[in-house]
């Protein structure tokens, strides 16, 4: 089980160095490195992430303590505090963005994260947002309420392996449904969002783009019903509704002039009914309700890279420095999720991560702690030769 690699070298090593290279020079972001480049940027910011370390100083601190191991990172020389903080300020952003698109088409291809709950051909996007809390004196950028700072990112999950296709980070005021405005989805995918996604110009928008969508609608909301759908008697009693409508309020109306499916679910667990609006026409109402209900992955989603990585306090206050941070915790659950995937042993996400944690610079075979992290040590030869006595004994 030993190894001559730390556990995190062989993290890396997962990585394509060669896909960071090329973006480093479409961006141009080594040329004014100031003595730490691109590489050692990333490799010094996952550190942080998978080491889940407080400050500037931890981190850079954290590393000069690997200092015969870094040739392993492709790292000459751990980065200073000031170093590290004048990158985060200024180096862009978008080559960390860039780079995580890059690993999520290699790594999923690899990992084949596809998941079978639904007999539909379409992709299954989540979308929602999540707010980070911020101080406002340190934050002044990101505004929400008078004396609180916060950020919001606004996500588009995909439902196969649970990872971002889209992330747009706004300060705390800006609502749901104005960021969806900027997503545009693919043709033949549906997208399940909760009701504050309710925007009739942007649901339009993605139908004429021959995308679906299925949003819970609010109770606001004035229709008129066109035909109500038979539903069955021996099955899915759950199922409240299923009927076609129209908008007939005309501001709302002007903004959707098709008609709309409108499914009633009985939620059990919350005792309530859910109200959910779709153009698809030709799916069950048991799917419908169903997609609705895959929803909350993407909170499950949000409440993993708040508990387990670095992304609710930030090592830099500027816009670009918080984004990085933002972008490199998306990398990190990237390979989390891989070695999930590639492991023979069921992991729970949060212990494999505190696996890792714990032994991230000890030099053991990733693969076998991956596979059978609770392998038991051989016995011990039995003993020949000498044998010590007892040093006390003690008498009646």
């Amino acid at each position: 089980m030993r190894t001559n690699l730390t556990l995190f070298a062989q993290i890396i090593q997962s990585l394509s160095r060669s896909s960071f290279k090329s973006l480093v020079d479409k961006h141009d972001t080594d040329k004014f490195q100031k003595g730490i480049d691109s590489w050692t940027h990333l490799i010094t910011m996952l550190f942080c992430q998978f080491s889940k370390l407080n400050s500037l100083r931890d981190v850079t601190n954290g590393l000069r303590s690997a200092s015969g191991n870094l040739n392993h990172l492709g790292l000459q020389k751990a980065p200073s505090k000031s170093s590290l903080s004048y990158q985060n300020q200024h180096r862009e952003w978008q080559l960390f963005q860039d780079y995580y698109f890059v690993l999520l088409k290699k790594l999923s291809g690899i990992a084949q994260f596809k998941q079978v709950r639904f007999k539909i051909k379409a992709k299954i996007y989540l979308l929602d947002s999540t707010t980070i809390s911020l101080c406002l004196n340190l934050f002044d950028w990101a505004k929400f309420r008078k004396r609180k700072g916060a950020i919001k990112l606004h996500t588009l999950l995909d439902y196969d392996g649970c990872l971002p296709t889209y992330i747009n980070m706004t300060d705390g005021k800006v609502n749901d449904a104005k960021a969806a405005k900027e997503i545009t989805l693919p043709a033949d995918s549906v997208v399940v969002a909760d009701r504050a996604y309710i925007d009739f110009e942007t649901l339009y928008r993605w139908h004429n783009g021959g995308s679906y969508f299925v949003v819970r609608l609010k109770k606001s909301v004035k229709f008129e019903r066109l035909k109500d759908k038979e539903l069955p008697n021996d099955r899915h009693q759950h199922i409240l509704v299923d009927e076609y409508i129209e908008l007939s309020e005309e501001k709302t109306k002007d903004k959707y002039p098709k008609k709309l499916r409108r499914v009633v679910v009985w939620d059990e667990v919350n005792q309530q009914t859910i109200e959910i609006i779709t153009n698809q026409f030709t799916w069950t109402a048991n799917t419908i309700g169903d997609l609705y209900k895959a929803r909350w992955e993407i909170e499950t989603f949000f409440k993993d890279i708040k508990q387990l990585l670095k992304i609710k306090t930030f090592l830099g206050t500027t816009p670009n420095a918080v984004l990085i941070q933002v972008w490199t915790a998306m990398i990190t659950i990237l390979i989390l999720k891989y070695l999930k995937a590639s492991a023979k042993y069921g992991w729970c996400l949060s212990n494999l991560v505190a696996f890792l944690r714990l032994n991230l610079l000890v030099k053991i075979s990733l693969h076998e702690l991956l596979d059978n992290p609770f392998q038991t040590e051989p016995e011990p030869p039995p003993e020949i030769g000498y044998k010590q006595g007892v040093l006390f004994e003690w008498g009646d």
